[in-house]
């Protein structure tokens, strides 16, 4: 049988496109999170209208972007270099510190296999030495920035990753982050070989010449060539007004008093290659004619080696069986195996219309390749009820008699028309999901055997971007412009979930006291609407699990999420279906903890007495007092006698079995006389003889 890929979309052919020499390389995108103006799809689709036949993304400290980023660039046609910026923690002197980014980074991008799984283990490192959430004692680097490398171990991990060191920061004072660099430059120089080069740019800000300058000294000093690249923190010269409201919302200033903290002009957009090359040649710098080229060039050479693609991750989906039936039983055998065990303990002898369907399903999962995914579900609900933890699958995983016979869910397809495509189609090509409910209040033990089961180099949960909406956008952005809290508590006002940020007209800031000719006011809301959708900061998924069969750093970087005890790679479960990745929802329910109460109250314990049950509870034939007063919902209600319920402890199944109604005649007339021989629960009484005349005037006389 010949596999079927797991892929959404077969891959588009490449426009032609001209090849420039230059290529640029360091941009950012929202997915750095509060550091950049523009989404990697709208950075990627610049690149594109431009010309460019390569784009190279490096976020802030992860691979966040990445995957949009890739599933743009093919859409356009452009190849994307992988890459990230890292924080390198050197020893600096605290007089060179000076702004939000005035600590060292260092761009890195990936040639080959070896170089992604050195950067995913590098990226691992550096945000398991700080605390997720907890901003960071020393000064110089952005307040959301919880990570940093040490530079021995990013230089022991340096094979298969080309470097480039930037010499400035947007917006900042001549050479804190450079000065930083000039010492480490010989060691960056052992470790990465050819591989490292000084970035350089030029945004006509004060002192461009003299930095430049000592970057040409610097790299003919060290033997390390300079390659140019324009800094990119948003695709357009617009989008500098984002840029600059989410930097005053990430320091927690206002724009009023922002100051330097800026940068003082727009030239940090993308351009094309005439306009980086023309900010270069005019430059002033002293040097012989072909030094300006050598500089363009560098990103085409790099761009050029760095040829791994995010869809060549090797992922795979652990098998582990605890008990095989024979040495070197494979995935798809055991799920048979297990499937007509399962099936023969569900029905005893199995039908021959839930046959076929087992069959037909096992052939569906053996040329699909995931099998290891349905044993390591069935091996999650193993675990939960070997803690006797209450559990049960849902969603389309129901359409299969596979994870019925499993144990995974409970709906008979003997008894039922289920639609097994809907849940698993070759056609498609997705991979499967199956989502399982564990007691709320126990989740948490399933969760952390998982962990110890497979380490925490193996399983991870999946991340989920929290993004601003129109309550946020308006928040954040209103305190960015200076507005007092009062204010913005009021402007949030404006909108409700269901409403666009569009939506708000004058009339409505009137009604919540602004004044609709305001400038301020208008450019807020105006920000608000274009901050919308851009990633504020990264969560926890409600319960997706990542589990892999080699180490997670291999593929993707692990880092610690704010719960404690709990690690996330940084994709979201879009993300995971576009890369192929397997994930299993280890999800929370509360009405299984109710059930769960519910039965330790029923069954029969004799260390709990039975509860004492008030008289005037035992009078009544049905469980609510709204049903007592109805004669016909009194005779559609099952048995619910506070007797029989007490005398349920000791038989709980049948009492269960009559209040769904499958017995209402039956054990009940055995147990209390209350089966067919109801009486009417709206029989008269003397208190209810009265009559309504008589009602009234004591409702009256009480009123008096």
């Amino acid at each position: 049988m010949e596999p079927v890929p797991l892929e959404r979309e077969p891959r588009a052919e490449k426009v032609a496109r001209p090849r420039f020499d230059y290529v640029e390389l360091g941009a950012r995108s929202s997915y750095s999170f509060l550091q950049a103006g523009s989404s990697p799809e709208r950075i990627v689709e610049r690149a594109g209208e431009l010309g460019y036949d390569a784009v190279g993304i490096a976020d802030r400290d992860g691979l966040y972007g990445i995957v949009r980023a890739h599933e743009e660039a093919d859409k356009q046609g452009l190849r994307l270099v992988i890459g990230c910026e890292l924080t390198v923690d050197l020893e600096q002197d605290p007089a060179l510190v000076h702004g939000a980014e005035s600590r060292p980074t260092l761009l890195v991008y990936v040639e080959s296999q070896v170089g992604y799984r050195n950067l995913c283990r590098v990226l691992t490192r550096s945000h398991a030495r700080y605390t997720k959430g907890k901003t960071r004692i020393d000064a110089g680097v952005p307040r959301n920035c919880f990570a940093g490398i040490d530079l021995p171990f990013l230089c022991e991990n340096a094979g298969g990753l080309w470097a480039i060191a930037p010499t400035t920061s947007p917006g900042n004072t001549p050479g804190p982050a450079a000065r930083a660099w000039w010492p480490m430059l010989g060691t960056l120089k052992e470790a990465f070989g050819e591989r490292v080069s000084l970035g350089v740019h030029r945004h006509y800000e004060g002192g461009d010449k003299t930095r430049l300058e000592r970057a040409v000294a610097e790299g003919a000093r060290h033997g390390v060539p300079l390659c140019a690249h324009n800094a990119v923190r948003y695709a357009l010269r617009a989008d500098k007004p984002v840029y600059d409201v989410l930097a005053c919302i990430r320091e927690g200033m206002i724009l009023d008093r922002a100051g330097r903290a800026l940068s003082p002009n727009a030239e940090a957009c993308m351009k094309s290659e005439p306009d980086v090359r023309r900010a270069f040649v005019t430059s002033g710098v002293s040097g012989p004619p072909w030094m300006v080229e050598a500089w363009l060039s560098r990103p085409r050479e790099i761009a050029d080696a760095c040829t791994f693609r995010i869809d060549e991750l090797k992922y795979q989906f652990p098998f582990e069986l605890d008990e095989p039936a024979f040495p070197g039983e494979t995935a798809d055998q055991a799920l048979a195996r297990l499937s007509f065990e399962g099936a023969a303990s569900r029905y005893g002898e199995i039908p021959e219309t839930v046959r076929a369907q087992i069959e037909k399903e096992l052939g569906v999962i053996a040329r699909m390749n995931v099998a290891p995914y349905f044993l390591s579900t069935r091996s999650i609900v193993e675990i939960a009820r070997a803690r006797d933890i209450l559990c049960q699958g849902r969603g389309s995983a129901a359409n299969s008699a596979v994870c019925y016979c499993l144990g995974i869910t409970a709906v008979d397809p003997a008894r039922s028309n289920l639609l097994f495509e809907r849940f698993l189609s070759e056609e498609r090509r997705e991979p499967p999901d199956i989502d399982v409910d564990f007691e709320h209040e126990r989740r948490e033990e399933v969760i952390q055997e998982l962990y110890a089961r497979y380490g925490r180099e193996r399983a991870a949960m999946v991340s989920e971007v929290i993004s601003y909406r129109g309550k946020s956008a308006l928040r954040d952005v209103g305190k960015a412009f200076g507005l007092s809290l009062e204010q913005v508590d009021r402007m949030s006002t404006l909108v409700e979930w269901w409403d666009a940020l569009g939506d708000v007209d004058g009339e409505r800031l009137r009604r919540a006291g602004f004044d609709a000719g305001d400038t301020r006011v208008k450019l807020a809301l105006d920000l608000a609407k274009r901050v919308q959708g851009f990633p504020r900061h990264l969560s926890i998924h409600v319960g997706g699990f990542v589990l892999s069969a080699a180490p997670l750093e291999e593929v993707a970087p692990v880092e610690p999420a704010t719960m404690p005890g709990r690690t996330v790679i940084p994709w979201d479960k879009d993300d995971l279906d576009t890369l192929g990745f397997f994930k299993v929802d280890v999800l929370a329910l509360g009405m299984l903890t109710a059930i769960r109460k519910a039965l330790a109250f029923v069954q029969d314990d004799p260390r709990r007495s039975p509860p004492r049950i008030p008289r005037s509870t035992t009078r009544s034939a049905t469980p609510t007092r709204w049903a007592s007063s109805r004669s016909r919902a009194a005779r559609r209600w099952p048995c619910s006698r506070a007797s029989c319920r007490a005398s349920s402890t000791t038989s709980w199944s049948r009492w269960r079995s009559c209040a769904r109604g499958r017995s209402r005649a039956g054990w009940c007339t055995r147990t209390c006389g209350a089966g067919a021989g109801r009486r009417r629960a709206s029989r008269r009484t003397p208190s209810s003889s009265r009559s309504s005349s008589a009602r009234s005037a004591s409702r009256s006389s009480r009123s008096r």
